[in-house]
């Protein structure tokens, strides 16, 4: 009974000992790696800097840019460096009152590393314009605002005693059709004769004012002296329609003036003749620096020349003018009064 028991013992002893010994031969479980460390992401570039400027076109020049009323200007507007599909906002005030905001794309300036735009301004009423031009952040470009762009806005009419801007601006149009001006940007009595010279060919009342409808004829070219008679060279043209004179030279106009001609108890005689006499200085008539066309017929300078037809049949022009027009005229000239 006891060896029975010895070898149920033994078979138990045995059962419990082979999967004990499995079990120990079997490997641990390898340990879990740490994770991978996440890599620093490389920083996105500053964006860079930029420099912004504007400036005033088709305006007056001087101390500060002068527009006219009535009238559109254009605005540059240089943004560096240039980036491709970057804006600039022009913004247009007048006082504390926004009248005009626009953006604009910037276009590349071929050698050149700038980027370009131009918009129009409407001039508006007389006062002063602060334009402000900006580019607001992006990736590519920082922020950057230029310095305010202001343009005085002035109503175009000027008349004796007036100095400045719209001075200098109305001699530099009459001195370029050929009219004879002073450059002084004072509005004395030389502009006045050159008004009225202009204002007579033109057809326009005949005062010496300088309106707004002088400064738009001026603008737009008006006021040409046609030459009439091309193929008689250094000559003389008179219009007794127009009371105006102009000294000719093959073709072209050297100078435009003012002049009176005979009234009608003492009309100046129509035709072509020739200078065949000058006489300097004042004669006992008061005629000054004489060019004398026919009979005692001349161009001299007066001084009384009004805007109409007012002498003894002589060709009248304000005396500051005759010595210029007698220093000009030679003998043999030819002159045509028509």
């Amino acid at each position: 009974m006891k060896r029975a028991v010895s070898a149920v013992a033994l078979t138990l002893a045995l059962s419990f000992a082979i999967p004990s010994t499995a079990a120990a031969q079997t490997p641990p479980p390898a340990p879990t790696p740490p994770p991978a460390p996440t890599p620093t992401p490389t920083p996105a570039p500053a964006p860079a800097a930029g420099t912004l400027t504007s400036a005033a076109q088709d305006v007056l020049a001087g101390a500060r840019p002068t527009a006219l009323t009535g009238r559109t200007f254009t605005v540059r507007v240089v943004l560096r460096p240039f980036v491709a599909g970057e804006q600039a906002t022009v913004r247009v005030y007048r006082g504390h009152r926004k009248l005009q905001v626009r953006a604009l794309a910037l276009q590349p300036v071929a050698g050149n590393s700038a980027g370009v735009a131009v918009v129009k301004v409407k001039s508006g009423r007389p006062g002063t314009l602060a334009i402000k031009v900006s580019h607001r952040a992006t990736p590519a470009l920082a922020t950057v605002v230029a310095k305010t762009l202001r343009v005085a806005v002035l109503r175009p009419q000027a008349g004796p005693g007036a100095r400045g801007t719209l001075v200098r601006l109305l001699q530099a149009r009459l001195a370029g059709l050929h009219y004879a001006v002073p450059r002084s940007g004072v509005y004395d009595a030389g502009t006045a004769n050159a008004v009225m010279a202009w204002r007579k060919l033109t057809g326009m009342a005949r005062t010496n004012v300088a309106s707004e409808q002088v400064f738009a004829g001026l603008l737009r070219g008006r006021g040409a002296f046609k030459v009439r008679h091309p193929g008689d060279g250094h000559h003389i043209e008179a219009r007794l329609d127009r009371q105006v004179l102009a000294l000719i030279d093959r073709g072209k106009v050297v100078r435009i003036y003012h002049m009176s001609s005979g009234k009608a108890s003492t009309p100046t005689v129509r035709g072509r003749f020739h200078v065949y006499m000058k006489s300097p200085g004042t004669n006992a008539k008061g005629m000054f620096d004489s060019n004398y066309f026919i009979g005692g017929y001349a161009i001299h300078g007066y001084p009384d020349v009004p805007p109409f037809n007012a002498s003894h049949g002589c060709l009248r022009v304000p005396n500051m003018n005759a010595p210029a027009i007698y220093d000009w005229v030679r003998i043999g000239d030819v002159v045509w009064v028509e």
